[in-house]
């Protein structure tokens, strides 16, 4: 009798004994109601975090987009276009302070490329280099000359060709002609200008629109540091100009998505 007594005792006492109500351990967070959507939440923002992250880095130093508000690079760039620029090939700043990751490349003569100009605070630009440290340009009736010869420049266009007019901004380039030039008489115009000295560490920029395009012609020469980057794709393109309701997605121009930009 006693024996069948410690027997029942030690029933009471077994593993069964640290059951939950459903079979399950006591104590396991996996089985309280609710626990299982919490888990699956906070991977949600972790995953969103992360992307979030990935988005800034390539933003800030890879990747940059652009779009053209004005006609200063017609036919090369149309108004609604929308660019990829190119950010690590030039180098990029970041953000907050004054230290700038390298770039893997330099900067070409021809490239066309996004920049910071030094006329105005909180504008970027997009405009073609044509200038390199180094290099003597000039224009003689609306013909760019590099080093003493004319540059074949089969995207530019002209068209007013009665607005050869000076303007104060000009008055930049008396400070870099070349020496033989300087004699106090220097009166630059749209169309005829220089020869101008680009010296070290500066860059020319020119609108392909030669004729409505504010360039360093006026503003003056850019700074390394300005060059925010390269110009490569054409990822979207409508008509920004059309009086249309929702030109977006009615005046989309689907044959210059995807267009390299050269």
């Amino acid at each position: 009798m006693a024996k069948k007594k410690r027997q029942k005792r030690g029933s009471s006492e077994g593993p069964d004994n640290r059951k939950g109500p459903e079979g399950g351990e006591k104590g396991n967070d996996a089985s309280r109601p609710g626990s299982r959507g919490e888990n699956v939440l906070w991977e949600w923002i972790k995953s969103l975090g992360v992307a979030f992250i990935l988005f800034l880095i390539i933003r800030s130093f890879l990747i940059h987009t652009f779009v053209i508000i004005s006609g200063s690079m017609e036919d090369s760039l149309l108004v609604g276009d929308l660019l990829l620029v190119n950010r690590a090939a030039l180098g990029s700043p970041v953000p907050g302070t004054s230290w700038r990751i390298p770039g893997y490349s330099e900067p070409e003569r021809g490239d066309v490329i996004v920049f910071d100009p030094p006329h105005e605070e909180d504008l970027k630009l997009v405009k073609r280099l044509m200038g390199l440290p180094g290099d003597t340009l000039a224009m003689r009736d609306g013909v760019l000359f590099l080093n003493g010869e004319p540059v074949e420049e089969p995207y530019v266009q002209h068209l007013d060709s009665g607005g050869d007019n000076s303007h104060a901004w000009m008055a930049w380039q008396e400070d870099y002609l070349l020496p033989r030039e300087r004699n106090g008489a220097y009166r630059p115009t749209r169309d005829n200008w220089g020869p101008l000295v680009i010296p070290e560490g500066r860059y020319f920029m020119l609108g392909d629109n030669r004729d409505t395009s504010l360039d360093s012609r006026y503003w003056g020469l850019l700074e390394r540091w300005r060059l925010e980057g390269r110009a490569v794709l054409i990822y979207f393109s409508y008509n920004k100009d059309s009086a249309r309701p929702f030109p977006w997605i009615r005046e989309v121009r689907w044959g210059r998505i995807g267009d390299l930009v050269r």
